[in-house]
Parts: C-alpha cells; structure tokens; sequence
C-alpha cells in the first residue's frame, strides 16, 4: 500500500509546535449544525479560545453507525436544522475570517464517507481546501477503498486521518499509518463513541504498538472526557480527542433552548471545559521531556 506524500498544512505544524513545547494536545470535537451552523461558529471559536490546538467539525449523516446515543441526537438536531457538507464547509470559510483564535486554528472534518462521495471527490477537495479545510476523516473509508480518495486530497493539500481499532493487527496498524497524514487517530476501545469514566487497562500498550510503527503524531480518541484522561495519556499520545462529553454540554444548555442566551451558556462551558482540559496537557504527567 502505498506512503502518502509529504505535506505541510496548519496540523503538522501545530503538531510541530506541541512537540517543541513537550505538550501534549487537545482535540475537541463538536457536530456541526446543532442546534444550528450560527451557534455552531460560536462554539468553535469558544474552544479556540479555550486552547484547542486542532477541532474536528463533525458532518451529520443519517445514518452515524460509529456513534453513540450522545452524537447520534446530535446528528438528529443537526439534520433537523438542515445541516449539509456545503453548510459545513461554508460555517469553515466564514470561521477564517474570524478575528478570534478559531482563524487559525486547524480544523478537521470527521464525515461518513457517503456525503464526500455525493458531492463528488474533487469538487469536495476543491471546496475544502478553499474554505480553509486542514484535514478530512472519512470514518467508514477504509484504506483499500481510499487510493482515488487520497490522491485527490493529498492533491489539494488536504491531510487524509484514518482510524486504528484496539483490535488491529501491527500489521494492520502499519497499513492504516501509512495511508494517514497529519495525525494517527487511535481509538481508545472498541464499540461507539461515548464518555467514559476510565480508560481502557490495555490502552498503553496499543499506544506503544502503535508508537513502534509510525513516526506520525498519535491522537486517542472515544472515552475521553475528564482531565485525569489526559494526564494518564501524557508521555504516551501527542492529543486527546474529546468528543460526547462537549456534545452534552451543547445538549444539556441548548436541546430544550436554542436561543442566544442558551447558545451563549454553552459557549462558555465549552470553553471552560476546554481551558481544564489544556491545563491537564500542559502539567503533571502529560508534560513530557523536551529535548534540547
């Protein structure tokens, strides 16, 4: 299979940036259009503020088999409000020309395969990339599947993230890296997505399965909620994914009243959750050695 070509976009650099600084990194992820693509802009810059080094822009589907119950209301209100990718891509134009962190801030589109496909591959690259897209991660593709998808990305430089599973073999882990750019995502257990309240006991040792394979970033994702996560995670991943735990705040603040003030409470818990979360990454075990 083959090695994707070397890139340069806003997350290997921001993942440069972390690993010269010793700091692990924070990766928040929020589905895009609940309760609307208005508070949606908002949350984004929130976590910008809050200290997200990159975030993943979730693109509803109707059919989000990898999710759990959380994200899968999430889709619901989303696809409710009328969510689309070209909303999507249009909510990560409009955030470029934001004067918040949120500008600069290296985004991700975590979508299903089938709205990609629909809109066309090139014509989605082409979009993506001009809205101020960094990274795509299409969670049904598999790397067999992916050759036209990846070089038509890789053409617009667009990173390509694909998922490794718990139950992957090394050498399944090593065909996945290497299809992969920007980031490795790791998911932490198998199963849907959720909050957890501990991590997998067998997580270090996919971590270092992993490390052994590739010399790509590490990004753990699903279970992951609460700053003792990631202060576990220090020393062995580069970022943490932070996914349902944020999506509940949005629903608990929004799902019963989406008005400004609401939307508003909910930008400020995304934020302070964020804040905590960074200061974990920045202290105590996750602080790693940097070598100088």
């Amino acid at each position: 299979m083959s090695v994707v070509p070397a890139i340069t976009t806003r997350i290997s650099r921001r993942f440069a940036e972390l690993k010269a600084r010793g700091e692990m990194g924070i990766v928040p992820y929020i589905t895009a259009g609940d309760p609307s693509l208005q508070a949606t802009l908002k949350f984004v810059e929130a976590l910008a503020t809050g200290g997200a080094d990159v975030i993943e822009l979730g693109v509803p589907f109707s059919d989000p088999l990898a999710d759990g119950p959380t994200i899968q209301r999430a889709t619901e209100r989303a696809l409710k409000a009328r969510t689309t990718l070209t909303g999507v891509l249009g909510l990560v134009r409009e955030l470029r020309k934001s004067n918040s962190p949120a500008a600069e801030v290296p985004i991700v589109l975590f979508s299903y395969y089938n709205p990609i496909l629909q809109m066309g591959l090139e014509k989605f690259a082409e979009a993506a990339s001009d809205a101020g897209t960094d990274g795509v991660l299409a969670t049904d593709l598999t790397p067999e599947e992916s050759v036209e998808y990846r070089r038509i990305l890789h053409s617009h430089n667009l990173d390509t993230v694909f998922l490794g599973a718990p139950t992957s073999t090394d050498e399944r882990l090593a065909e996945i890296a290497g299809v992969s750019s920007g980031f490795l995502y790791l998911i932490s257990r198998t199963g849907v997505t959720g909050a957890k309240d501990s991590l997998p006991d067998d997580l270090p040792t996919l971590l270092r399965r992993a490390r052994a394979l590739t010399q790509l970033p590490i990004a753990v994702g699903f279970g992951i909620s609460q700053p003792g996560h990631v202060s576990v995670l220090g020393g062995l991943a580069d970022a943490a994914v932070i996914g349902s735990a944020l999506v509940s705040e949005i629903e608990s603040a929004t799902a019963k009243d989406a008005s400004d003030a609401a939307i508003n409470r909910a930008a400020l818990a995304l934020e302070s959750r964020i804040r905590s979360l960074k200061h974990a990454a920045q202290a105590g075990l996750s602080k790693r050695e940097v070598a100088s």
